[in-house]
C-alpha cells in the first residue's frame, strides 16, 4: 500500500490539505497527517513533525509555504520519499531547487488535480 505524509494537514474540512487526506485515502494510500499542533485529521492521528512519521512515505505532500518547507528539508531528505509534491502556495523557490539539489524528485502541481486523473506515483 502506498504511503503519503501530508505536511500542513488541517482538521478543517474546507482546507485543501484536509481534502488531500480524504482523496489520498480514497486512492488506497496510508495517510500520515502532519501538523505542528498534532490535531487529529478525519479520525487519523496527526504527527507534529515529519520525523515522527513511521517509515519512509512514498510521497511527502506539502501544504505549507516554501520557507517552512526549506526549514524541513533535512527531515524530508531523511525520509527519502519517491517524490516531494509541492502544491500551489508550497511550490517555488528556494524549496524546489534545494530539494532537487539533494536528489529528490520534485513535482510542482496540485495533488488534488493529479489524484483526479489517477495515481500520482505512476510516473515515479
Amino acid at each position: 500500500m502506498p504511503t503519503v505524509a501530508i505536511i500542513g494537514a488541517s482538521p478543517k474540512s474546507d482546507r485543501y490539505s484536509h481534502q488531500a487526506v480524504l482523496k489520498f485515502r480514497e486512492r488506497g494510500y496510508t495517510v500520515y497527517p502532519v501538523n505542528p499542533a498534532g490535531q487529529e485529521v478525519d479520525g487519523l492521528k496527526a504527527f507534529r513533525t515529519l520525523a515522527e512519521v513511521p517509515g519512509n512515505p512514498d510521497i511527502v505532500c506539502m501544504y505549507v509555504n516554501p520557507t517552512t518547507g526549506v526549514e524541513m528539508l533535512d527531515q524530508i531528505v531523511a525520509k527519502r520519499p519517491r517524490v516531494l509534491w509541492l502544491n500551489p502556495g508550497a511550490d517555488g523557490e528556494p524549496l524546489a531547487s534545494a530539494a532537487r539539489a539533494k536528489g529528490i524528485n520534485v513535482v510542482e502541481a496540485c495533488s488534488l488535480v493529479a489524484l483526479s486523473y489517477g495515481d500520482p506515483l505512476e510516473k515515479f
